[in-house]
């Protein structure tokens, strides 16, 4: 009776580990289907409108992207001066 039960056990086990790997690879699938369809809805935005306001756009987009990765790196540089000074 022990071993059944047992054997009933582990077979649960291993079926709700699969189900959590299939929920997480459903979780990245709509992660990825909505940053893709973000980007495509941001250069469709991009193209369809009149030259001088896509350029000001890209410029704002590019002056926030530099800003994002200026703070990146400061915070890079604070988490790697904090791992080795402690």
């Amino acid at each position: 009776m022990q071993v059944g039960y047992l054997v009933i056990l582990q077979h649960k086990l291993i079926d709700n580990s699969n189900k959590h790997g299939i929920m997480a690879k459903t979780g990245k699938t709509v992660a990825t289907l909505l940053i893709g369809a973000a980007i495509g809805a941001a250069v469709g935005y991009l193209l369809a409108t009149d030259k001088e306001k896509r350029q000001e756009d890209m410029a704002k987009i590019k002056d926030r992207f530099s800003n994002l990765k200026d703070k990146l790196a400061k915070k890079t540089e604070d988490f790697e001066h904090e791992i080795y000074n402690s």
